[in-house]
């Protein structure tokens, strides 16, 4: 029943901009898998190979970690509304850093140039395969609307309050990786460097 493409085609990306969650899943050679399910309008495609979404602060960055140990990263998304179906991309993918030149060009072009308050940083997963299967097993859901949990929470924070945050929370992974979030230098790509 699956299928598998060497790029996202045009019916991919619609149902893509139709869904209103994705997930993500990563791990490094060694330690914990992360799966994380991400919403609020983050993901845009970026091209027939290429994706990226906006990270907000949350109360841990395994993703970042993940990518600097190891690379590899998938996005799913499963149809809750409609014709059943999941469709994964896999790929490599990196954390492009706040503030950097890449960041600042990704944020105006395909986020048009609004930061959320919290935003952590964009990453961007470089697809070497897309595969679609029936979804058949996935419960029909009814979107009712977004938590406003996460901006509040950020908003009762402030930059300040957030920045310190991420310092104690956001730089080490679970497994006591670096994530990367908080080096000093980084090359033009928005990675830190070596």
């Amino acid at each position: 029943m699956a299928k598998q493409f060497p790029q996202l085609e045009p019916a991919h990306r619609e149902f893509i901009q139709r869904q209103r969650v994705f997930f993500t899943a990563s791990a490094a050679a060694t330690g914990h898998v992360n799966l994380s399910p991400k919403g609020l309008d983050a993901l845009r495609v970026l091209g027939e190979k290429s994706v990226a979404y906006l990270d907000l602060t949350g109360s841990g960055n395994e993703t970042a970690a993940h990518l600097l140990a190891d690379g590899r990263l998938t996005l799913m998304f499963c149809a809750f509304e409609g014709p059943p179906l999941i469709l994964r991309l896999y790929g490599r993918g990196r954390a492009v850093r706040r503030g950097s030149a890449e960041y600042t060009r990704l944020l105006a072009s395909d986020f048009g140039g609004v930061e959320p308050l919290g935003a952590r940083q964009i990453i961007v997963l470089d697809i070497d395969l897309v595969q679609t299967s029936c979804g058949y097993g996935v419960p029909l859901f009814e979107y009712t609307s977004e938590r406003p949990t996460l901006t509040k929470w950020a908003e009762a924070k402030g930059p300040e309050g957030l920045d310190t945050y991420r310092r104690k929370k956001n730089v080490r992974s679970l497994d006591g990786l670096p994530t990367g979030l908080l080096d000093e230098e980084a090359d033009g790509s928005g990675s830190p460097t070596a």
